[in-house]
């Protein structure tokens, strides 16, 4: 970070802005909440769930702007909201001031001629300001803007959305757009059951894929078009679609998320209820992110935090429309795993070792069938055929009934919690038997069946009549989308069955360390080493042995209380990279070198214009792993803090985790676990193992920092922390801090 003796933790950390400290109050109440319902820094805890009721499902619809005269845009809208509200059953009121009927219907020519309170208005009108404030007069509940020229154009659309924004938070009324679309009112095939998909995006178009499920027999319960998220966003979709009882799983298509926390704390309430979220998120790329930013008019946040934050709140995030259809359906539809084993069986030898090597790969456990149950297979299979897993039945006993009890065989396997069957073209009589006995299993096992149809045709009777009419079999058209689907699936239901929501042990009320810190961060702008580490100090957190001097003589008795050898470091509030200046001299053993050391320091100091608070004269800790911690502030998600290996590694290796607070003891193990250099800790070579436990202390510690002062600490950069040997604890030899 800023000024920091090793390097950088992030790039974005080096463009937070520093402003003047402002007064903490955690604990007011927040738009209504009570205290006990936000966390010490006094954010909501708990996501609300909008009532969108009567946007899905009106009794009564406005249409402003209607209009049936032949070639204009607003008539095929006009067309398509009539038919809509003919299927929903509500009645649907015209508004055109130069029109008394719009397709047979009388037309009203204002919204203060409206008969009734309407539950949705929508406005297909080029301004839609002035509109938005006769509504709220008239007291409608919702209004939809497909209008555009707004966040997405650039400054001037953003000061026109910000002004729709708060006419809207003037109304009482809630807005979904504006640049939105008709996507929410598509004809939805009532013909299909079981657990449905909700779709949220932010560009329609990127919804089609998921839409078009229904044509494979999936069903699709909504479709939530945000457009640019004026009002109602993402996460209020997401919220409220994790309590629709019809809902398996929901889908997301996502430029830029108008607010983090809001997202995350939907996102919680998905994951306490076991509704998966599935996500694709544009912006990996600096190029992806800004012609997101340029479609939306949102930021995008930087990646990686984006996606540990979507992983630590359980949100299954793709790269693709394609994996995001066949994720999302799979989640929708299939029963939870009974084993977490995944059984690969084939008609061809090449097949089986070819998929399950790449199973293995993404991380999926294939588990050797155990002796007696190859046993049982080799009365149908061969015995010179390989059945361990993958199992390869050479191809014949599939044509007779020897092909249903191999299936049958292997879902009874304990160990088998997945079967997946991947056909690679359609080999009639065989694979057509294959198929349908596949099908039959899956009707008769609460284990999942998948199989992959890698046909390039797509037209075969035994695909599109008997694998797509199963409502049980998994059916995929590549191996990569299977696997990648079966892989979420296990660890959404892992991670739902070990899920405690960070939010409901997030701490309420400041720590007795709170105000203490505070004093110390009453001025702007970047602290010294020394008072940033009296900073670590009020929050419990170890720091070498050491004294802040301003004379030689003094520095001299400092080294003798502090013990030989000793590093000594200049101290001031704007000194950045002290190494790189020669302001740092370590393994001083004796009087006449810290003398001589002392005043080579004050010289540089003098020489680079850099302006002291004294000279810190400090224990020197030689044994154990360098690593970093530290708090950065992120657009989207405020506080994050971040561990990695630290010293020089930090900048040469760039090996770092992030979660965003609040998070567990379990979060901050696992954020270690995402090292590559995590091997380090448990000792290489002969070193022995690293105090992991007092690491992980000190990352909690500095999480309850970023909760506690994140309106005041702009960065927080403890590099490096040296973890000592196991049960000896860790000790941070150098810290940065900077205060808003």
């Amino acid at each position: 970070m800023l000024g920091s003796t090793h390097g950088t933790l992030t790039t974005d950390s080096r463009r937070a802005r520093v402003i003047a400290c402002g007064e903490h109050r955690p604990g007011p109440a927040v738009h209504g909440r009570p205290a006990d319902d936000l966390d010490v820094s006094g954010r909501p805890l708990h996501a609300g769930v909008p009532d969108l009721d009567r946007l899905f499902r009106p009794e009564s619809v406005a249409v402003i702007g209607a209009s049936d005269t032949e070639g204009r845009p607003n008539t095929g809208v006009t067309r398509q909201l009539l038919s809509w509200a003919e299927r929903m059953g509500a009645r649907l009121h015209p508004v055109h001031p130069a029109r008394t009927s719009v397709f047979g219907i009388p037309c009203l020519p204002s919204v203060a001629d409206l008969p009734e309170q309407v539950d949705l208005a929508v406005l297909l009108v080029a301004d839609p300001l002035p509109v938005i404030e006769e509504l709220a007069e008239a007291k409608a509940r919702f209004a939809v803007v497909f209008a555009s020229g707004f966040a997405e154009t650039g400054a001037r659309g953003a000061a026109a959305q910000a002004r729709l924004s708060a006419a809207v938070a003037r109304s009482g009324l809630r807005l979904l757009g504006p640049n939105t679309n008709l996507n929410a009112f598509e004809r939805f095939r009532e013909d299909l059951d079981g657990p449905a998909i909700a779709l949220v995006t932010q560009s329609g178009h990127q919804g089609r894929p998921v839409f078009a499920l229904q044509e494979l027999g999936v069903r699709l319960s909504h479709w939530a078009p945000t457009g640019n998220e004026a009002d109602l966003e993402t996460a209020d979709f997401v919220s409220y679609f994790a309590e629709r009882p019809e809902v398996g799983a929901i889908a997301a298509y996502v430029e830029g998320l108008k607010d983090g926390r809001a997202f995350l704390l939907a996102a919680d309430r998905a994951a306490r209820r076991g509704v998966p979220v599935v996500a694709v998120k544009v912006g990996r790329t600096e190029t992806g992110a800004r012609t997101a930013a340029s479609h939306t008019g949102k930021l995008t946040g930087a990646d990686d935090v984006v996606d540990a934050a979507m992983r630590q709140f359980g949100v299954i995030r793709v790269d693709g429309l394609d994996e995001l259809q066949d994720t999302a359906a799979l989640l929708a539809r299939a029963r939870p795993p009974r084993a977490d084993g995944v059984a690969v069986y084939s008609i061809s030898g090449g097949t089986g070792a070819h998929v399950a090597d790449l199973a293995t790969g993404l991380g999926l456990r294939i588990p050797r069938l155990s002796e007696r149950k190859q046993a049982e297979l080799h009365q149908w299979i061969p015995g010179y055929l390989n059945v361990a897993n993958p199992v390869d039945n050479g191809g014949h006993p599939v044509g007779d009934e020897r092909g249903r009890k191999i299936i049958d065989a292997l879902l009874a396997d304990p160990e088998v919690g997945v079967l997946v069957c991947p056909v690679t073209g359609p080999f009639p009589p065989l694979s057509d038997r294959l198929v349908r006995d596949l099908v039959d299993a899956a009707e008769h096992t609460d284990k999942l069946v998948c199989v992959v149809w890698g046909s390039p045709v797509g037209t075969e009777p035994a695909y599109r009549e008997v694998l797509l009419g199963s409502s049980r079999v998994a059916t995929f058209r590549t191996v990569g989308n299977c696997l990648s689907a079966v892989r979420a699936y296990l660890g959404h239901h892992r991670f739902v069955r070990d899920y405690r929501s960070p939010f409901d042990e997030a701490p309420r009320t400041p720590s007795p360390s709170y105000r203490k810190a505070r004093e110390l961060l009453q001025n702007s702008g970047q602290l010294s080493e020394h008072a940033a580490k009296q900073l670590l100090r009020a929050y419990g957190i170890r720091v070498p042995r050491e004294q802040l001097v301003t004379s030689a003589a003094a520095a001299v008795r400092a080294a003798g209380l502090v013990g030989y050898p000793v590093v000594m470091k200049a101290s001031g509030a704007r000194i950045a990279h002290k190494s790189e200046l020669g302001l740092v001299k370590v393994g001083l053993t004796s009087a006449a070198q810290v003398r001589d050391t002392y005043r080579e320091l004050t010289d540089i100091a003098r020489y680079e214009g850099v302006e002291l608070d004294g000279v810190l004269v400090c224990q020197m800790v030689e044994q154990g792993v360098e690593m970093v911690v530290g708090v950065s502030h992120d657009e989207l998600f405020g506080p994050t803090v971040t561990v990695g290996l630290g010293g020089v590694l930090v900048e040469v290796l760039r090996d770092t985790a992030v979660r965003v607070p609040p998070f567990g003891e379990e979060q901050a193990r696992d954020m270690l676990g995402e090292l590559r250099g995590r091997a380090l800790l448990d000792g290489v070579r002969g070193r022995p193992p690293a105090d992991v436990d007092a690491l992980v202390e000190v990352i909690l510690r500095v999480q309850r920092m970023a909760l506690e002062l994140g309106d005041e600490l702009a960065e927080l950069d403890v590099n490096p922390l040296m973890v000592l040997p196991r049960g000896h604890g860790a000790v941070a030899l150098d810290a940065l801090a900077v205060c808003r």
